[in-house]
């Protein structure tokens, strides 16, 4: 076998590596002190993420293509919506306020414009100068009803404000705030946001209107806010916990105080991997702290009993931690492997969000276990010799009895189990094909959040918030403004009318349609693309956008070659999303490159070049390369752990039913996630690698003692009650921590880290039983079908 070459290859190597460390304490805790050291400097200079998520990874098209819209015209999701539904708008003690609000908000530092109704413009035509007069509506704020009543009825008469500025009912109004790029992807936006979200609430309390805040940065913002605020507090609940079920547990302060202290440094470290990699805290890395946590604690846990055990069969302290080193060391190198694979298989996902996370994450994971295996034998070898009343947990009566349960049903029911676990998992994979795979901008936050419920008021009066955009290459100088490519816009915004989750467009054509309804006297039923020959009038008016050149530049590059199409979007779900761009790009393909008259696509160096981007295309594939990588990944999990099984196990039966065990806690999970509606997305996915990782720890735990048995020349029989007597205790611990440890998420603000909670601490406890109960059994069987054959072979 495997590892019985490894010992004949190596067959002092924990022994050396006990020796090593308990020889030389004083060295390893300078170290240690040393590195605990600069992680925390390192911890001191993280910084919160403030930008879109990174899920695609920077090979993908989309995301190329994202890219560079975003290099030409800007980042499409700057501008946080202020929005209100009242009939007092137009009253003019309402609408100075409004307007002095506008006023206020853009002179905050980090706001680069405010769009309301209190700032607009209409188009002069100036026909003796031949230009067009960009003439503000509202120049001042206006100090009599009369000023108001007219500044609303020319507002009305232009239709480009129609959906955008006001609601098609005339009812909700809203007010735009784009930031500066710089500051949005910095810590000074939540200052910002704040600033703009307490002036527009105070206008709120004076007026008795209630607000509404919307738009891509304050909703990331409020993400990043709960994030801050989570990270500590699931740091301080994962250390309470733990800290309660050790001393429950080892009922020694002076024990829990040392775990913990170990826990802690650990925690240190992990943090500061993040700011040595050069990450920033997300979503998932700010998860990391409260998983090692969880994680880290069975590793003290499993030293510090069989250093017990041990000092009580020899009454040596140093001998007992070198037993405890030397035999508990292997076990949990190769238990905190399989965890570390469980994380370390997101980097290969090629999303730079799960890359972090992964990496980080698994790199914490065996930081964790070499703390714990230098530092708690250190620790314990200056601390005083274990007395009775210390090894009092290792004879819990409770747990004995539950063990001997296990036992019985182990050697006597397994028929009994089989059938048990086999209608499980065959209810489990019904449930399975029940589950659905969708994902929501803001499905994270509950339905009760304000951010959730402010979001559905902007979509029920102005559609939404999520960037949808169409970039256009035309390929020739001025092609932008061509008739023909004028038109081909128009036919593309006529295709995306046809879905009730779009908003209005803002594109060339609709400005140019704003700029015919000025040039025709402000009459609404001019705002239409006009005809080639009109267009040539318009194009003849010299400095036509004089002063307004950056509203051009947002639309077009300074060449005209390039222009886009801008849409909003309603958070309408990944499906929906998914069914509307397969839909509309090929149409706009058509559109744009396809010649109705010949019946034939236009040569390759004629065709304009025009893509479906914007933030919601890149969140809707973005979340189906997520789940497709994630799939691959948990599957990469299941193998390599598998592989390191057959490190120790050459047996392929072994290596058959030390998966199984595993495995079936993940399918009982999936069934239940169908069966109670929750959606497979991102943040369940990652269940599943992660789950997977962790409960094969167990399976390390329960076959290495079981293997340790038999070559003591144990019975199959024997040495499966013993595994389960010794071993039992420590899994039972560890499973205990890990579910209540996984089970703090539940409070978080957040439904994807709730559910990773719940189903993680499901999966966990599933998986102590599993390895308890089924994986024994499976020994069992395994021999007795051995012997059967011996029999039927002498016989």
């Amino acid at each position: 076998m495997a590892s019985q070459n490894n010992k004949k290859r190596f067959p002092n190597f924990w022994k050396n590596i006990a020796d090593l460390i308990l020889n030389n304490r004083i060295p390893w805790l300078a170290v240690i002190v040393a590195i605990t050291g600069f992680m925390g400097y390192k911890a001191t200079r993280l910084e919160l993420s403030y930008e879109l998520p990174k899920i695609l990874p920077q090979s993908d098209e989309s995301f190329q293509l994202y890219e560079n819209f975003k290099a030409r015209y800007g980042e499409d999701g700057n501008v946080m919506l202020i929005a209100l539904e009242s009939d007092d708008i137009y009253k003019l003690d309402v609408f100075q306020k409004w307007h002095a609000l506008s006023r206020n908000i853009k002179a905050i530092d980090g706001i680069k414009n405010v769009a309301s109704n209190t700032n607009l413009f209409e188009i002069i035509n100036n026909e003796e100068e031949k230009k067009f007069d960009f003439k503000p509506i509202s120049s001042i704020a206006p100090t009599t009803q009369a000023e108001v009543d007219s500044i609303k009825k020319t507002i009305e008469q232009y239709p480009f404000y129609r959906g955008f500025i006001f609601s098609e009912d005339g009812k909700a109004h809203l007010m735009a705030v784009t930031f500066d790029q710089e500051k949005m992807n910095s810590s000074s936006r939540i200052g910002i946001t704040e600033e703009v979200r307490n002036l527009a609430a105070a206008f709120g309390e004076e007026t008795g209107i209630e607000m509404h805040y919307s738009g891509m940065p304050f909703v990331r913002t409020n993400f990043m806010s709960k994030v801050s605020s989570e990270v500590a507090m699931f740091m301080g609940l994962a250390f309470l916990v733990t800290t309660v079920i050790l001393f429950l547990f080892f009922r020694s302060y002076r024990v829990v105080f040392f775990a913990v202290l170990v826990i802690a440094i650990s925690v240190l470290w992990s943090v500061g991997f993040i700011e040595v990699f050069g990450y920033k805290i997300t979503l998932l890395t700010g998860l990391i702290p409260s998983i090692i946590i969880v994680i880290g604690i069975p590793n003290s846990i499993f030293l510090i009993n069989r250093y017990q055990e041990e000092y009580l069969r020899c009454k040596d302290q140093i001998k007992a931690l070198k037993i405890a080193i030397e035999k508990i060391g292997k076990t949990t190198f190769i238990a905190n492997v399989t965890t570390f694979i469980g994380f370390i298989v997101f980097y290969f996902t090629g999303s730079p969000l799960l890359l972090e996370f992964g990496l980080v994450a698994a790199i914490s994971v065996l930081a964790t276990w070499a703390l714990s295996l230098v530092l708690i034998p250190i620790i314990f070898s200056y601390n005083p010799k274990p007395k009775a009343k210390h090894v009092r947990h290792l004879e819990n009566k409770n747990i004995s009895k539950f063990l001997e349960v296990v036992d019985f049903i182990v050697h006597n029911r397994r028929t009994k189990l089989y059938w048990v676990i086999g209608i499980l998992v065959g209810l489990s994979v019904f449930g399975m094909t029940r589950i659905q795979s969708i994902g929501h901008i803001v499905d994270d936050l509950p339905e009760d959040d304000p951010v959730f419920t402010d979001l559905k008021f902007i979509e029920k009066h102005f559609k939404g918030i999520v960037p949808f955009e169409v970039s256009i290459d035309t390929k020739i100088e001025n092609g932008a403004l061509q008739p023909e490519t004028l038109q081909k816009i128009r036919l593309v915004q006529r295709e995306f009318a046809k879905y009730p989750e779009f908003t209005k467009p803002i594109s060339v054509v609709e400005a140019i349609k704003f700029v015919y309804q000025g040039y025709r006297g402000g009459d609404s039923k001019y705002y239409r693309l006009p005809g080639a020959l009109e267009l040539n009038k318009l194009s003849a008016y010299a400095g036509m956008a004089e002063g307004k050149e950056n509203l051009a530049s947002g639309f077009m590059d300074s060449t005209r070659t390039h222009t886009r199409i801008s849409f909003q979007s309603a958070d309408a779900g990944t499906i929906r999303m998914t069914e509307m761009i397969n839909h509309l790009q090929p149409k706009i393909d058509s559109i744009f490159n396809y010649d109705r008259e010949f019946e034939e696509w236009l040569p390759e160096d004629q065709q304009v070049d025009a893509q479906l981007t914007g933030n919601g295309v890149v969140f809707t594939k973005g979340n189906d390369y997520l789940l497709s990588n994630l799939r691959d990944s948990t599957i990469m999990a299941i193998i390599l752990v598998s592989l390191v099984m057959a490190t120790q196990f050459l047996n392929p039966r072994t290596i058959l039913i030390s998966t199984i065990p595993s495995v079936i806690p993940l399918i009982i999970t999936a069934g239940v996630m169908g069966y109670f509606g929750i959606p497979l997305k991102p943040s369940t996915t990652l269940i599943f690698s992660i789950a997977f990782g962790i409960a094969s720890d167990g399976t390390i735990y329960f076959l290495t003692k079981y293997k340790e048995e038999i070559e003591n020349g144990k019975s199959i029989a024997d040495a499966v009650s013993a595994t389960i007597k010794q071993t039992g205790l420590s899994m039972f611990y560890t499973a205990i921590i890990l579910f209540f440890g996984f089970g703090i998420y539940v409070i978080s603000g957040f439904k994807g880290t709730v559910f990773l909670g719940l189903l993680v601490s499901l999966t966990l406890l599933i998986g102590m039983i599993s390895n308890l109960v089924l994986l024994p059994s499976f020994l069992m069987t395994l021999d007795k079908r051995q012997n059967d054959k011996k029999n039927l072979a002498n016989g």
